[in-house]
């Protein structure tokens, strides 16, 4: 098996799946279908994390979780294809990604079946899945979890940390866009007045930043407890 995950044999499935169940199963668009064709190799159905396979109880939100390794044509994961099978799958899934030897990871934000929001790792980069918890809606959040930044592993309430690594992947970004507009502007006065906007953005992520560090640094004092 060889992909590290030390689960138990009664888990293991390793199924291949052919492609064209998904997109005949949806009716997809051609370039939709272009793209499963195009950039996917082969998936395969490796694990199924459930009550009968682990031993960990299933919650209303979280059922089971599915592991599929998606073997890739190219070193560039298709995002628009993880859509539709999300789509198809109503459980939460975890990816593993394979190309050329190299291996990356991605996990769905699903909750009432609905995909939310991607997670992905960068290639080759050490992730650390914990899949004990007292439900499998907490195993779930842990997953989650290992793909936040490290400031926000930590005990807490869950949506709580999700909202935080929303906000502080935002303020990035818009802090990334008003930097290359003050590079672009010619008039001093648009410099000016970007600038101010930079600043309090800049200064907004630096609070939260705190927040967040001092939340680490009180969860240390007082012990991690369940993540």
């Amino acid at each position: 098996m060889n992909d590290n995950l030390k689960l138990p044999k009664e888990a293991f499935v390793n199924k291949f799946i052919p492609k064209n169940k998904f997109y005949e199963k949806l009716n997809l668009a051609t370039k939709l279908q272009k793209e499963f064709i195009d950039k996917i190799q082969k998936i395969t159905w490796k694990y199924k994390l459930a009550e009968s396979t682990i031993g960990i109880s299933k919650t209303d939100k979280v059922v089971e979780i599915q592991i599929f390794e998606i073997e890739l044509k190219e070193q560039s994961i298709p995002k628009n294809v993880l859509k539709v099978i999300d789509k198809a799958i109503p459980y939460q899934i975890l990816y593993r990604f394979v190309y050329n030897g190299r291996v990356a990871y991605a996990i769905t934000l699903k909750e009432n079946v609905s995909p939310e929001q991607y997670y992905f790792s960068d290639w080759d980069e050490p992730l650390n899945f914990d899949f004990s918890g007292i439900d499998l809606e907490k195993v779930y959040q842990k997953l989650i979890k290992a793909f936040l930044r490290e400031s926000l592993q930590v005990q807490g309430d869950f949506h709580d940390l999700i909202s935080k690594e929303r906000q502080l992947n935002t303020l990035e970004k818009e802090i990334k866009i008003l930097e290359s507009k003050i590079k672009k502007e010619k008039q001093f006065n648009k410099k000016v007045d970007i600038n101010k906007i930079l600043l309090a953005k800049k200064k907004a992520y630096d609070l939260l930043t705190t927040e967040i560090c001092n939340d680490h640094g009180n969860t240390e004092v007082h012990g991690k407890g369940e993540k």
